[in-house]
């Protein structure tokens, strides 16, 4: 047998047959029941879309960028020291050298600005992945002395050149003549064209040999090396390791430093979404409030007799608690459950609903992720139900502490 305050409890969450007003108050605590589910649900898919787009953002942004850059200031002569000393640590797995600089390239009557890189292709793809993200041609194409470059499909756009086509790079360290100073200018052999989409990248980086950069910028050394963990949110931690143990003047900086605003503005994003959708909750929750109130004063002859049978003002209020935190565990269980399931199916159910609707969410032409990246993690499922709980529990203490203060002479004089 279940104690008397759940049986009851259980009992008033139903509407009796022929009681109109019961029926009603029914109907009120249908509605907050879907109102709670509803918002459970948006608020588990929401929050799993954005952690889709940050881990794919993140992913594509780690394709061209290391987990951790060692920067020579303003160079390093003696890279493969560095580089043996940072493999030192089990957590770094690769290490590749790179050279950075500017240049205006021009093709025809076209000029762009972008970063130059040299690499070492065969070091590279340990670090990066640009390799997986070629459009056309390949890193291996990159020879010494080739004088061969590999551009981002934005900067090819702009300058309207493909493959097997030439592009004139003009360099800020200019070379002094009896006439003044002149620009270096070195003509270099498209083999390339890769597309990360981050417009960052494929507008603005150009890559080229490190032997070819190295004459081109004319230096000895590198700029630096670029390191890969086997954990890319060890990076901060091994940075300041690193810090400690490599015996040379660099500066470290990992991927979370070097893109800080980007990964901040998407995590306050998260942040205001969580806190807008929560109030969706909130709202549905606190409908609960109204329909509890109506139902302690349409109860409030039951409420009495039960008095005067000896039940006591707590185990009034929690006859009412338990049929208000009802409302509230049903509609969270059913929301996590329907937003679970969407999360999970997302990237099928939103390409049927643009078949069916003849619509497209994110156009390919303007957006560079076309498709709705989900990434369901089980501390935002637990969050959010929690919420929902803890909200709706909230809301039934009111009109169960109301109830629980009925004076059962009161209640019953014009009974």
């Amino acid at each position: 047998m279940s104690p008397y305050e759940l049986a009851i409890g259980l009992r008033y969450t139903r509407a009796r047959k022929g009681s109109g007003r019961n029926a009603f108050i029914s109907f009120i605590a249908l509605m907050s029941m879907a109102g709670i589910a509803l918002g459970v649900a948006a608020l588990i898919v929401v929050l799993s879309v954005m952690n889709g787009f940050q881990q794919e953002l993140r992913n594509r942004i780690l394709s061209v960028a290391s987990h951790i850059e060692v920067r020579g200031i303003p160079a390093l002569a003696d890279w493969e020291t560095v580089a043996r000393q940072a493999l030192e640590n089990p957590r770094v797995k690769a290490a590749a050298p790179y050279v950075l600089g500017q240049a205006m390239l021009s093709a025809g009557d076209v000029n762009r600005g972008v970063i130059v890189r040299g690499i070492d292709p065969s070091r590279e793809d340990t670090v990066a992945d640009v390799g997986s993200h070629m459009r056309r041609g390949s890193l291996a194409d990159l020879k010494p002395g080739g004088f061969g470059i590999v551009l981002g499909a934005e900067v090819a756009r702009a300058l309207g050149v493909l493959v097997g086509d030439t592009v004139v790079a003009i360099t800020p360290q200019g070379t002094v003549t009896p006439a003044g100073t002149l620009p270096r200018i070195k003509s270099f052999r498209v083999v390339g064209i890769f597309e990360i989409g981050m417009y960052e990248f494929d507008s603005g980086l150009a890559l080229i040999d490190l032997a070819d950069a190295q004459k081109l910028y004319r230096v000895d050394g590198v700029s630096g090396v670029r390191l890969k963990l086997d954990d890319l949110f060890a990076a901060p931690a091994v940075a300041r390791e690193l810090a400690r143990t490599l015996r040379t003047d660099a500066e470290l900086r990992d991927w979370t430093q070097s893109h800080a605003n980007f990964f901040r503005a998407v995590q306050i994003e998260k942040r205001v979404m969580f806190i807008i959708l929560t109030l969706i909750v909130a709202v549905a929750a606190f409908n609960i409030v109204s329909a509890q109130v109506m139902l302690v004063t349409d109860k409030q002859a039951d409420i009495a007799i039960l008095r005067t049978l000896g039940a006591s003002p707590a185990s009034i209020l929690a006859i009412f608690v338990i049929q208000g935190a009802l409302i509230g565990v049903i509609g969270t269980l059913i929301g996590v459950a329907g937003g679970v399931a969407l999360a999970l199916n997302v990237e099928t159910v939103v390409p049927a609903i643009e078949r069916t609707l003849g619509v497209t969410f994110l156009d390919k032409s303007i957006y560079y992720i076309s498709d709705l990246p989900s990434d369901l993690q089980r501390a935002d499922v637990v969050t959010v139900a929690v919420i929902a709980l803890v909200l709706a529990l909230v809301a039934t203490l009111y009109p169960s502490w109301r109830a629980a203060r009925v004076n059962p002479a009161e209640a019953l004089r014009y009974e």
